[in-house]
Parts: structure tokens; sequence; C-alpha cells
């Protein structure tokens, strides 16, 4: 690669579905790379295989980086200079290096139909198109030159394969692996064009379009490595070997559990997203959750991802998007699969809901609590995340733990009153209600001095007051300190609740 390029990464997508989170993390590590070296990032559309286009993908993909804050610099609906930006707006950019490559000796046409394929794959066992058997097939290199014309002029479908040299050493120099050799007779004389469609397959339209677009770096997920050296051949073949960009395969993510890479089923067997956002398949009507809608803050998805096979050699585990950009380093990619630990994913979550203020949750839990047919001040909803907040992993889960905030309980859970309900608990509670109905100050301090004392000058035990007192208020054995519970409240409305609850639980 040329010194003193400016770095430019891209991202490119197939529509053909929803984004899967690995592609996610391959985006964000071509984003932080991006952002370190004053860079550009392109977002490019794959669409050449229109069989397998999805309605609604593309749109998802955008949508998905915007919920992210993953930004690009150009590309499909961002514009640019070097547009357009999908593969199948660029049919007349990528025959003319057909051409080039056909008029060069570099790529011969082939006119083998599927049938034949099929029964030469049955005549040769592992049959790969290449050196040692294109001289048997049909094509323009065993075709005279009148033959060939002739199929061509009669409109006979046909495809472009590149010719591979044997008895080379195609050396790929990888930012992470190092330097990956391959022999060239592993390598199959690819499919680079069909005259089908009239477009090229993934390989040529990939090299063309990093080239024209001056990609500088190709940052990719490692099942694209075995592709690399057919990439090396194409560049040198087109004379552009001295603008080829650097390449880094990253490592698969895998499986949270058991063996090979991370997939939708993971997902649905274990309860995790696998996909930025909710999708709907537009053929079958399945719907399959989203980070997003799972509850997670796209900060939390991007902290995660970022230490899903690179570790940045310290102790931090909590960055910001700034800070991932300034300490991000390729060199420091794991060459290995970076196991998709969910519950790691959920504890990102948790201390993200820890660092936002409470004003900020309130505002995201204030919608659930109105749902709820709760119509409460935004100073309470606050007190009470500010009290439960610890609790959680998302912020739908507040409403099942502080419910009893804003909802008096209309049953006792069972265990908690066979276990902390005791034969003198109605009597004790009684007590307990008089002596607060007498407290002009029903603060936390004013609550649990009063309290103690009395506890203290009747011989009984802190912890059989404590829990009696909350199942009468909670319902539970759980949730808060106990005056900051009746302080809430009110003096009141915890009456209330102390007197219901001496006539309705029975030891």
């Amino acid at each position: 690669m040329e010194e003193n390029r400016k770095v430019r990464v891209r991202f490119a997508q197939s529509p053909t579905g929803p984004l899967h989170i690995g592609g996610v993390r391959t985006a964000l590590y071509n984003y932080l790379f991006a952002r370190q070296h004053n860079g550009d990032f392109v977002f490019r559309i794959e669409d050449t295989d229109s069989h397998r286009f999805v309605p609604g993908a593309e749109e998802y993909i955008i949508e998905a980086f915007r919920w992210l804050g993953i930004k690009f610099d150009e590309g499909v609906s961002f514009g640019g200079k070097h547009g357009p930006y999908r593969q199948s707006e660029r049919r007349d950019i990528y025959k003319e290096y057909v051409d080039q490559l056909l008029d060069s000796g570099k790529a011969y046409i082939a006119f083998d139909t599927p049938e034949e394929l099929e029964k030469k794959r049955e005549e040769i066992k592992n049959f790969q198109y290449d050196s040692t058997t294109r001289g048997m097939m049909r094509n323009s290199l065993t075709l005279s030159k009148a033959e060939t014309e002739s199929l061509l002029a009669d409109g006979k479908q046909y495809v472009v394969r590149f010719k591979i040299q044997p008895g080379e050493e195609i050396h790929v120099n990888d930012l992470i692996r190092g330097d990956v050799v391959v022999k060239s007779e592993i390598i199959d004389d690819k499919v680079l064009y069909k005259s089908a469609d009239e477009l090229p397959t993934y390989h040529l339209a990939n090299i063309v379009d990093d080239h024209l677009m001056e990609i500088t770096h190709v940052i990719r997920g490692e099942e694209w490595l075995p592709s690399a050296p057919l990439h090396v051949l194409l560049y040198r073949a087109l004379g552009w070997e001295y603008t080829m960009p650097q390449f880094a395969h990253l490592p698969l993510l895998l499986k949270p559990d058991g063996k090979g890479k991370l997939s939708k089923r993971d997902g649905d067997r274990l309860g995790f997203p696998v996909f930025p956002l909710e999708w709907t398949d537009p053929k079958t009507g399945e719907l399959s959750n989203g980070f997003r809608e799972q509850g997670y803050f796209p900060e939390a998805v991007i902290n995660f991802l970022a230490l899903l096979g690179w570790n940045p050699g310290t102790e931090q585990e909590m960055f910001t998007l700034d800070e991932l950009v300034e300490q991000f380093d390729l060199a420091k990619c794991s060459k290995s699969g970076a196991r998709f630990d969910y519950q790691k994913g959920m504890w990102f979550n948790h201390e993200y809901i820890l660092k936002k203020s409470n004003e900020e949750i309130a505002d995201m839990f204030a919608p659930i609590v109105v749902g709820n047919g709760i119509d409460e001040p935004m100073e309470r909803i606050v007190k009470v995340v500010s009290m439960m907040k610890d609790r959680v992993s998302f912020v739908k889960e507040l409403w099942p733990l502080c419910s009893f905030f804003f909802v008096p309980p209309t049953e006792y859970d069972e265990k908690t009153v066979k276990k902390r309900w005791k034969t003198d608990s109605p009597q004790v509670m009684s007590e307990l209600a008089d002596l607060l109905s007498g407290l002009d100050d029903f603060s936390i301090e004013s609550q649990e001095k009063a309290v103690m004392a009395w506890i203290e000058e009747n011989g009984y035990k802190l912890g059989d007051v404590m829990n009696a007192f909350r199942l009468a208020l909670v319902g539970i054995g759980k949730g808060p300190g106990m005056f900051d519970i009746s302080a809430f409240l009110g003096k009141e409305e915890t009456l209330r609740r102390l007197n219901k609850a001496i006539t309705a639980i029975k030891a």
C-alpha cells in the first residue's frame, strides 16, 4: 500500500436480512480505526445477488447504526464523491474491468451448464475448476475463437472465470494474523461475472469498489480470510498492487456455550438477541428480538462488543466511545474466537444504569408507571429510581420490583408469611401502628429513632419486627430499607397498609 494515503475503511453489507451482531462489531472496529486515524468510514450495499434481496433490510441496517451512534462519512444514504455506493448501480463500472481481465488473458469465458458441472463433480472426487481441470471443460481456453464468438452471438449464457496460475505462493500481510501464506493450487478459478444478470460476483465487485473508493484498510470477519489470497491476485492482475489495502481479519464470535460460531438459534435457545433491532421476517412473519427492544442502552452494546475480540491490555472495562477511539489498536485484537458472553452484556447494561442520573432513568421509567395506570409526580418516580436502580439490568425490570411503592399489596407472599409472620405479629404490628401514628415527623431519621427505642424497650427481636413490617407494606420479603419505604409512602398510607395486614394475614 502506498504511504501517506488518507485512511479510508468501509463496511459493506448485503441487504439479505437483519444485521447480525457480529456485523455490528465489524462496523464498530472499522469506525474506531477510522476515527483514530482521522480517516473516512464508507457504507456500501452489496446487492449483486438480486435473488437474496429482502425488502426493508437496507433501511434496517441504517437505522441500527443510527441507534448505536456509529456514524458514516459517506455511502448509501450519506452521499459522497465515490458513488454510487450500491453495487447494483455500478454495472457498467464492473464490466470495464471484466473486459480488461479478458483482454489481458487473466480471465476467460466459460459456457459450462449447471448440469455439466454437476456431472463433472460426480466423475471427479473433490472436483475443482482450476488449472488441472479447466482443459476438460467448455470454455474459451478449450474452444476455438470462432466457436466462442458463435456461442456469444447466439446469446448463450456464460460466466467469466479468473485464471489462477499454479505454483505460486501468495502472501497476505494481515494486521492481526501476520503473514498468511497460501499456495495458488488450492484456489479454484473463481467466477467473477455472470452474463445471466450482467453483474459481477462478490470477489470482483469488492476489489473494484475498494480500489475506486480508495479504501486503505479492509477490516472484516475471519470468515473472509480464505478469499484474501484471491483478492491479492486480483489486485495484481488489474495492475493495482501498489494501492492494495492492508487486511485485518477479526476473530469469530462464538456461541456462549459449546462449539461453533454464534447464531440466531443460540439467542432463541438462551433468551438473548443477536440483532441490534427487532426484525420481522417479511416472508414468514417471524419476529426476532433486538438489543434496543430488549432494553439495552446503545452505549452498553458498543462497550460490550468492543471487548469481544479486543483487549486494551489493562483492567479497564467501561469505555466511552471517545475512549475506545483513543485506545483501540488492531494489534491487540485476538486471533482466536471470542465467546459471546451475553450475561456480561447484561452486566454492562446494569453498569450504565448506575452511571446514568436518577432523573434520566426516571424519564425512561415514567411511561411504564403511567402505562400501569399510576399518576405520580416525576419527583416521586425519581425517588423510587434512586432506591431501586442498583437492583436491575434493564429499566423495564423496575416495575415488577417496585410497583409496591405505587400500588398496595393485594396479597401476601405465602412463603414469606410462613417464615416471617409470627403468632404475635398482629399484636406487635398494632403497637407499631400506634407508635407511628403519634409521630409528627415522619422522616426516615425520626421513624428509625422512635422504632428502634420502642423495640429495645419492649425486648422485641429486630428481625422479627422489621420482617413483619416489610411484609405488611410490600407483600413480599424484599425491597430497600424499611424506613425508606415508609417515609416514601407517608404516614397515612403506611398506617393503612399496616392495619390491612393485621387483619388480612393469617399466621
